[in-house]
């Protein structure tokens, strides 16, 4: 009988996949580039003025019915590509921005040397490279609350790494991204100020606040669970799976099921035999790939705004904020919860809100949509270099 992983590789679902995701790639990027918004100027010399169309006694800069045209008005339509020419781009500018895509890379560089670490160099530096970004591609179009991980081991799979020690893996590199976050948060709060995390007066003040801490709840009881399953209880993943098989449509593969519950309880007694100094190189480099992702946000900024040792240090503690709405978003990717989150956030960095926007911007356009497109280009490759 097919194998359902070889099945969802065919080449109709493939081109359809592909499809789909040039075409979400396409539509999320000229999503962010169109966005505009109405920004205050002084002097009259403005295009619109405010006349509260959407009758909530609010000047809402991002609602176009909340504006009518005036030659002496004392707000203007704002774009993205308005914002962008009046940035003062200097060479420093463009120092700051290669220096966002070279910890973009280093954050790719030590997911791979991590799998390496984890497949024991089963994978080569080229496997484990496609394995990455066909991971990251996956991750970008999936609910920042599922993220990769779904895909993950069948990646893993077709890279001859057996099923149960791939369902392992993606456990291991789940439980330590989580574990970094259980572990960062109270050095956060111990030198980074409340306020300076969460910036007061904001109307979404107290919305934020109980958002992070309901995703620090679900980040703490995932690491929990994913501990429990790896290092005392592999069966409950037996069990899952056995579960998940017994649905109508995947009960006649309940078979293989059971023999990937058996690869899952093999690995875990491997891993739980690996040396001390093994889980130390596996936490380090997950340190080292979450810490190279905070700093993109801070090269980014750092490009366009003259910021100080202290306010990089406070930027890096909101970005723990920042990124737990990310990992609890429903939306793929992140997007839009991204973009929002950081504008908040960071508002106090930047006088303009559409300057924010702008940064976000390219912050996205360096770390998220790339993946978006390369993944669509190298996965058709990756399927027949690992279709043997």
């Amino acid at each position: 009988m097919k194998s359902p992983m070889k099945k969802a590789f065919s080449g109709w679902k493939l081109f359809a996949a592909l499809t789909i995701g040039l075409l979400i790639s396409g539509w999320m990027l000229y999503r962010s580039v169109s966005q505009t918004q109405f920004s205050e100027v002084k002097n009259g010399e403005g295009t619109h003025s405010w006349v509260d169309g959407n009758n909530n006694g609010k000047i809402d800069l991002h609602d176009a019915s909340d504006f009518k045209k005036d030659p002496s008005g004392t707000y203007e339509l704002q774009t993205i590509s308005s914002v962008l020419k009046n940035i003062n781009w200097t060479g420093g500018s463009v120092m700051w921005l290669l220096g966002a895509i070279l910890f973009t890379a280093g954050r790719d560089f030590f997911y791979i040397l991590r799998i390496r670490i984890l497949t024991h160099k089963k994978l080569t530096w080229k496997a484990s490279f496609y394995v990455i970004m066909i991971w990251e591609f996956a991750s970008a179009l999936s609910p920042g609350v599922v993220g990769g991980a779904a895909v993950a081991m069948f990646i893993l799979n077709r890279e001859t790494i057996p099923f149960g020690k791939a369902t392992a893996i993606v456990i291991i590199t789940a439980f330590m991204d989580n574990l970094f976050f259980v572990v960062m948060i109270p050095f956060v709060f111990l030198f980074i100020h409340h306020s300076d995390l969460f910036p007061e007066g904001l109307d979404s003040s107290v919305p934020l606040i109980w958002w992070f801490w309901i995703g620090c709840s679900v980040i703490f009881g995932i690491c929990s669970l994913l501990y429990l399953t790896l290092f005392w209880y592999p069966s409950l993943a037996t069990k899952f799976l056995l579960l998940i098989f017994s649905l109508p449509y995947l009960r006649r593969w309940k078979f293989i099921a059971k023999e990937w519950g058996k690869d899952i309880e093999a690995a875990s007694k491997e891993f739980k035999a690996e040396k001390r100094s093994f889980w130390i190189k596996v936490f380090l480099t997950t340190v080292g790939s979450w810490i190279s992702r905070y700093l993109v946000i801070n090269a980014v900024l750092n490009a366009f705004i003259h910021l100080g040792f202290i306010d990089n240090i406070k930027i890096l503690g909101q970005q723990l904020v920042l990124w737990l709405f990310m990992l609890v978003s429903p939306t793929p990717g992140g997007s839009g919860v991204a973009e929002f989150a950081f504008g908040e956030l960071l508002s106090s960095f930047a006088s303009s809100a559409l300057l924010i926007g702008v940064l976000a911007l390219i912050w996205r356009l360096i770390s998220y949509f790339p993946y978006l497109f390369i993944g669509s280009i190298l996965l058709p490759a990756w399927i027949k270099r690992t279709q043997k």
